[in-house]
């Protein structure tokens, strides 16, 4: 064993050595410990419970079934709570300027108690879109023994005989702006699109992210497609606490697992289902915490070998609870195994490989369409694409699922804010065959690199889904759909190209040739460069303004400890 693995291994046991120690033993005898207690590994559950929203409000419940694991398997268990921002919640307002930095928030404080209790290793279980990759960018960081848990997807709502969700609701705005639908219809989606516990249902950033994450070999093969409702999350909770003291005596750590090929896997499932482009930022932060070198280079390369398969929303018809009846993730990486497009030799949290795993488990239903055919994919290639060019040098990202059109070029119309795009757009001031320019919302321009689902919801629900494209240095919820490009970077708040974009200007999007450029001369960008002024920082004091001083660009992950960069 080597010293840096000894020293993790006991940690907690020097609270019981020598007098000195007298005082910390009181404080958790305080806490419930025995003299037994003393002599096993202390194991925290990391828990993002909250009654903010519905994503995380049964994470209590879930997080006494993960001490209970690791009490059995013999450690002494403690369970502490992290934050937790309601992306859906916060979309639309000033809210949405904290859900990005809550996931360096997550990682801080679990990071600051895992440390400064002197934890062995823990259990990390989460929920919403930020939870999800804070909690392991945390376990990155720390390389402590550890299992992520996702608290699982919501059931659909039901309306009219249909199934409904939250981004029904944000397109019916857009539906009763244009008087499709009345009051008393849009109240009716409202009440109904969320039917009680569980993360988005969609493969929106919350099950992109919780994908991912069984691919990268950090959860329970199963894990992240289970509902948040069915009776058996609990008992994968329960799995996860006996899982971290296996783990802890075989001495595997999070860095023996997140690997280079681990995250290739993680791309790999992304693409497959047509996950979110949050994934590029959140794999891109996780990457950085565990000195993985990943780029946009990766995702481009994994993205042409890999079909997109998925049948499921926003692009598509089913969500998460219908491909967990039909065999879960691991079924859609048990098809991609045997297409030779996945590591299967990669360990994960069970002590096992990839492909040990998914060889004790069955694969697609007979007969189900939520995942296509083989010789017959939603489309050849992954959808979520880089594109490069003199609007976006370091990168954009932009996903082309249930895309028809592949090349766009338009009018510039061009807005310093969500805000006013969006009273744009509500006033009916965007026509088909613009391009809807939002900019100064990155991640220190924002701060906090906004989504913008509420006004790409507008869109589609005004019929002008792919006939109007919108460019932004800020984010879309993975429930945003339509012809969006977003990550601009470098962002406008650090004098990347799109602050010199012009009202009028013409913009040529073609994702076939990953291209992004604003038809306007060198010279001229030159003169507007040299007339250019940086902006100040929009706030001022707090932790947005921590952030917007720390945070690095979207192209590396908008992480805020890049500090061999400064």
């Amino acid at each position: 064993m080597s010293e840096e693995k000894k020293d993790l291994r006991i940690k907690s046991h020097v609270i019981s050595e020598g007098a000195n120690r007298v005082p910390n033993r009181s404080m958790l005898r305080g806490a419930g410990f025995t003299d037994e207690d003393f002599k096993k590994p202390m194991i925290g559950v990391a828990s993002t419970w909250t009654e903010v929203t519905p994503c995380n409000m049964h994470i209590d419940v879930l997080a006494k079934e993960a001490k209970k694991g690791a009490a059995n398997a013999g450690g002494a268990p403690m369970i502490f709570n992290t934050i937790t921002v309601a992306d859906g919640i916060a979309m639309g307002h000033e809210g949405m300027h904290y859900s990005l930095p809550s996931r360096e928030i997550i990682a801080d404080s679990i990071e600051a108690v895992t440390g400064g209790e002197r934890l062995d290793g823990y259990v990390a279980i989460g929920g919403c879109d930020k939870t999800t990759p804070g909690c392991l960018i945390s376990i990155g960081r720390m390389n402590l023994p550890a299992v992520y848990v996702y608290g699982g997807t919501i059931k659909p709502g039901k309306l009219n005989g249909k199934d409904i969700d939250i981004v029904s609701s944000f397109e019916a705005v857009g539906k009763h702006q244009q008087g499709e639908i009345n009051d008393e219809e849009l109240h009716n989606v409202e009440c109904n699109a969320c039917p009680g516990a569980g993360a988005c249902g969609g493969m929106y950033t919350a099950n992109t992210m919780a994908a991912a994450v069984e691919a990268l070999g950090m959860s329970i093969p199963g894990s992240s497609s289970t509902p948040a409702v069915d009776d058996y999350k609990e008992r994968e909770c329960e799995q996860a606490g006996e899982m971290v003291l296996h783990l802890l005596e075989n001495e595997i750590y999070p860095r023996d697992i997140m690997t280079k090929k681990a995250f290739e896997n993680a791309i790999t499932v992304v693409m497959a289902l047509g996950g979110s482009t949050n994934a590029f930022l959140h794999l891109l932060a996780m990457a950085q915490s565990t000195d993985v070198d990943l780029s946009y280079d990766d995702f481009e390369r994994i993205r042409e070998q890999v079909p997109h398969i998925a049948d499921l929303k926003p692009s598509g018809k089913y969500v998460m609870e219908n491909l967990y009846e039909v065999g879960g993730v691991p079924a859609v990486m048990k098809l991609l195994l045997e297409k030779d497009l996945l590591h299967g030799d990669c360990l994960t949290v069970t002590g096992k490989t990839l492909a040990e795993n998914l060889e004790e488990l069955p694969g697609l239903t007979e007969g189900q369409d939520v995942i296509t055919r083989w010789d017959a994919p939603k489309k050849e290639d992954g959808p979520l694409y880089v594109l490069r060019g003199n609007l976006a040098p370091e990168g954009a990202v932009a996903k082309m699922s249930g895309q028809k059109v592949t090349r766009f070029e338009g009018t510039a119309k061009v807005f310093d804010s969500e805000a006013s795009a969006t009273k744009a757009v509500m006033n009916n001031e965007i026509v088909e065959g613009d391009v809807l320019v939002i900019r100064h919302v990155g991640p220190k321009g924002g701060p906090g690199m906004p989504e913008m689902l509420s006004v790409t919801a507008l869109i589609v629900g005004q019929g002008l889904g792919g006939k109007v494209a919108l460019i932004t240095d800020g984010r879309f919820s993975g429930g945003s759909h339509g012809f969006v490009i977003g990550h601009v970077a470098p962002e406008a708040a650090t004098g990347g190209p799109i602050a010199l974009l012009e009202d009028g200007d013409t913009v040529k999007i073609d994702s076939d040739a990953q291209e992004i450029n604003m038809v306007v001369s060198d010279e001229e960008l030159e003169r507007r460069k040299n007339n250019w002024t940086a902006p100040a920082l929009s706030a001022s004091s707090g932790a947005l303004a921590k952030y917007a001083k720390l945070v690095s660009s979207s192209a590396k992950g908008a992480v805020t400890d890049d500090f061999e960069n400064e």
